[in-house]
């Protein structure tokens, strides 16, 4: 990081197809510029299933793509920042625009902001037209936004110092809330920058208000992390849901009181839902589209259902994020809780598509350092990349019997996981894809990120990172330099990962 200054672009995508547009505009915005433009651009795919490759258009960029499986925008923010190599991280939505001069603006922010500032946000302007719709005006809500991630430069020392985004936050809005949140209690300071970003208005279903309710889950969980003033705090509003609770109470009373025969409980109840309906609904109605406005009569009907559906589905959702968010309210990150480790050249010294048990053997300190894991109640684990399987070089009882040998000499593992494929067969688990450290977490029953990863390579590094993992490379003679150097943590030998493990990966 020889350049206080530089920076790396980190864009989480689920391959919208506004993300070349908005590639296009940063090439556009940070073209001419005396200062240059990133360092890099990190494009994280966090679509679930392996698709079509992303559509990255032509923009004149140094732009590096990585998966990470489907886990939301904070796992994938996070493993973007922890690839970085710069000063400062600058995370962008895939669905913005930079204007030209954006990259100067950019420029002349970081270089305002004082060793205590950890965050720059970038402000947002959303295209309006007169009267418009309510999707239109919920996105226009972000030009409002304290802590917005659609343009925000955040310190790489202070992104590292707090671990990152809350990878429990699923889906995207609070995670950034949060992360701003913690930087604060940590002592950063959080500032406004002058550089401008256009966030346009996506198309979106008629049920678009009603899927958005599942922030309400996010809602109780900041509640639970930073108590009742919280919104306060994030300066993020009041919001409406009290008065989804009284609706939806309204509601239960007319139907008990209707079950039950007590009509006077049941037209009070009836009351109820109607008048906090009706003024919902005309609150939402007022500022959009009139009589005689191109589509006025879908959005007002699209108006009249979601109003009715809305309540509910909000409480519902609140309740779930409360009994979640009290099943684990510890403050992030919480303890690690399993150590994967990658097997040749990590565990055992590395015999290119070893079949033969008689070949295994342990690198030094490797059994002490399993064991030290396991007297602390810490899973130890297996991923491994097996491509001799696919070449036909081995088979799958080699591999197995190889790894009887491994567990035979450094004792048992409570997982093992083994990707057979070759380097060209596209699937999810062979590393440096997140697959094997996702499945062996699952085997475990445990997050992606109360678990480590150790290993010699880069690949065992990023697939570490790309899963959530915390990741530490113990690098070999095989090892490049290159590797070295872009690896978050690097130890000597097992026992150092194991050193660096017990700092940071206890809560």
């Amino acid at each position: 990081m020889s350049d206080a200054r530089s920076w790396t672009a980190v864009v989480p995508t689920v391959g919208r197809p506004e993300l070349a547009r908005m590639l296009v505009s940063l090439a556009a915005a940070c073209a001419g510029s005396r200062t240059g433009g990133p360092d890099a651009v990190l494009v994280v795919d966090d679509r679930a299933r392996r698709p079509a490759p992303l559509d990255l258009g032509d923009a004149d960029l140094p732009v590096r793509t990585l998966r990470t499986g489907g886990r939301g925008p904070a796992a994938a923010r996070n493993a973007g920042w922890r690839l970085a190599c710069t000063s400062w991280v600058v995370f962008l939505d895939d669905d913005v625009v930079l204007p030209p001069g954006w990259g100067a603006a950019l420029r002349a922010d970081l270089a305002a902001a004082d060793d205590g500032t950890a965050a720059v946000y970038g402000r947002l302007r959303v295209p309006s037209r007169r009267h418009p719709t309510d999707w239109e005006r919920t996105t226009a809500g972000l030009e409002h936004a304290r802590y917005a991630t659609a343009d925000a430069a955040v310190r790489r020392a202070a992104l590292d110092e707090v671990e990152g985004f809350d990878e429990r936050f699923g889906r995207a809005y609070r995670e950034d809330a949060d992360l701003a949140l913690r930087l604060r209690q940590r002592g950063w300071v959080l500032a406004s920058g002058r550089r401008l970003v256009v966030h346009p208005v996506r198309a979106a279903s008629a049920s678009v208000s009603v899927r958005t309710q599942a922030g309400a889950r996010d809602d109780a969980r900041m509640r639970v992390l930073h108590g009742h003033r919280w919104r306060a705090e994030a300066q993020t509003g009041s919001g409406r849901f009290p008065v989804h609770v009284a609706t939806v109470a309204g509601a239960a009373l007319a139907l008990a009181g209707a079950v039950a025969r007590a009509p006077e409980a049941a037209v009070v109840g009836a009351a109820t839902w109607a008048a906090l309906t009706t003024d919902f609904l005309a609150r939402r109605v007022a500022p959009g589209p009139r009589p005689g406005d191109p589509g006025w009569a879908g959005e007002w009907g699209r108006m009249a259902w979601t109003s009715v559906v809305i309540p509910p589905v909000a409480v519902a959702h609140r309740l779930a994020g409360v009994a979640q968010a009290h099943r684990d309210p510890r403050p992030w990150r919480p303890s690690t809780r399993a150590v994967l480790f990658d097997r040749d050249g990590t565990l055992v010294h590395d015999v290119p598509y070893n079949g033969d048990p008689a070949a295994v053997r342990p690198v030094a300190g490797a059994r002490a350092t399993l064991d030290a894991l396991r007297r602390c109640g810490i899973a130890v684990g297996i991923v491994t990349n097996q491509s001799g399987i696919a070449r036909g070089l081995l088979d799958t009882r080699q591999v197995d019997a190889v790894n009887a040998r491994v567990a035979e000499l450094l004792g048992p593992f409570d997982v093992v996981a083994v990707c057979p494929h070759g380097a060209g067969d596209g699937c999810a688990c062979r590393k440096p894809e997140p697959g094997l450290v996702l499945d062996a977490a699952r085997h475990l029953g445990l997050a992606p990120w109360e678990c480590a990863v150790v290993g010699d390579t880069g690949a065992d590094v990023e697939a570490g990172l790309a899963a959530g993992a915390r990741t530490v490379l113990v690098p070999t003679d095989a090892t490049r330099a290159a590797e070295v150097e872009a690896a978050p943590a690097a130890a000597g030998d097992l026992a150092g990962a194991l050193r660096w493990l017990a700092t940071r990966g206890r809560s």
